[in-house]
């Protein structure tokens, strides 16, 4: 049956939870392609059938024309199936920027083929860029904060960090007092939290 392919990269979407990766389902993705490939040669087929028989394309009402719009119908919906895929899948891996950072743990990198790797590396290298342009790192504060600093518990050894105009030792288990600006990158790499008394 046309389309059940493609219908089942969209059931997927739709199973799973929002904001979270699934692994990109290759096999099914190749299927699609070759079905719309398949709908392609037989439309092509039929149109020249159609033309050799001498007969208007535009006014024509056979069996050759409806079989050639039944193949066009399917190759137009596997296209939007695959493009409504892919697109989904983008906007989670764009939202993954700003939620994870510039580095995605091994477990979510799994789930992507290369294109979406390659797709986030220059997603983020976009947004470095811009950053730069800027002077202003825009992946901290996605919530406006109450307080400008933060109270936090080192949990992994870092060793010494230079923070904005001083130098800080950040061993495991000891606590500090720091701007949010100078935290939040710690926090998202999982090797610092904060402390809530």
């Amino acid at each position: 049956m046309y389309g059940r392919r493609a219908s089942q990269l969209l059931r997927e979407l739709a199973c799973s939870e929002t904001g979270q990766l699934t692994t990109f389902n290759s096999d099914a993705f190749d299927q699609v392609i070759k079905e719309c490939n398949e709908h392609n040669l037989q439309l092509q087929s039929l149109i020249r059938k159609i033309e050799d028989e001498n007969l208007d394309i535009q006014t024509t009402r056979n069996e050759d024309h409806f079989g050639a719009v039944i193949h066009h119908l399917s190759l137009i919906r596997n296209k939007h199936c695959l493009m409504a895929y892919m697109y989904n899948r983008a906007e989670t891996i764009q939202s993954l920027r700003w939620k994870v950072g510039p580095v995605l743990p091994q477990e979510i990198q799994e789930k992507l083929n290369y294109s979406e790797e390659e797709y986030f590396k220059n997603h983020s290298a976009a947004i470095e860029s811009y950053m730069s342009e800027l002077d202003l790192d825009l992946t901290v504060d996605m919530v406006p904060p109450k307080d400008p600093y933060i109270r936090v518990r080192v949990l992994d050894d870092i060793g010494e960090v230079c923070l904005g105009d001083h130098s800080i030792s950040l061993t495991k288990h000891s606590l500090h007092f720091l701007r949010r600006t100078d935290a939040e990158p710690f926090i998202s790499q999982g090797i610092m939290e904060e402390f809530l008394e």
